[in-house]
């Protein structure tokens, strides 16, 4: 049986017999043995235990490896598609209201402009090093400043600078990991 993967752009392509191969090892692995293998991989432990996931994963790697990867193109687009600065996160002022109901209510006055306790005062610089960089990100008024560019969250950065999910209070040290 001839093994097939499409790839991005939408070419399918025979991989070489030695990467078929080994994907075909990767699918008899258990999980403590893909996580090994991801960390070979990757260069860096996985917290994951989904073995689908870990797969998956390491399989795309590999494949890419192999075959390239993604074009610079593709890599630009993904990084817009990620950054989430311009992302609205609930509807227009009123949206949940019915008609019969007016104007929205007033926020109590103790909720408006709070800020987060554990994020420093606006002109703070945050630094973080990591794979080697240097991350360095000023605390706004509102919001954050990343490589001259806004942004609403520190997740958003963390995810913009690993790739991968993060809460960005974990990632600049401003909080811990809760355990329970």
């Amino acid at each position: 049986m001839e093994l097939r993967f499409i790839l991005y752009r939408g070419d399918s392509k025979t991989m070489d017999l030695a990467l078929t191969r080994r994907l075909a090892e990767l699918r008899r692995m258990s999980v403590p043995a893909l996580q090994k293998t991801y960390q070979e991989v990757f260069g860096e432990e996985t917290r994951s235990w989904h073995k689908q996931y870990l797969f998956r994963r390491i399989a795309w790697q590999l494949q890419a490896q192999s075959e390239g990867g993604l074009s610079a193109g593709a890599l630009r687009r993904a990084a817009e598609i990620a950054d989430d600065a311009d992302l609205r996160l609930g509807g227009p002022k009123g949206f949940w209201s019915w008609p019969d109901q007016g104007k929205p209510k007033e926020k109590p006055p103790h909720s408006q402009g709070h800020r987060d306790d554990r994020l420093p005062q606006p002109g703070a610089v945050l630094t973080r090093r990591h794979r080697g960089r240097d991350i360095v990100v000023r605390v706004l008024e509102g919001g954050f400043e990343y490589q001259s560019r806004h942004y609403r969250s520190l997740s958003a950065i963390a995810r913009e600078v690993t790739g991968t999910q993060w809460n960005g209070l974990l990632f600049f040290g401003l909080t811990e990991r809760r355990h329970g």
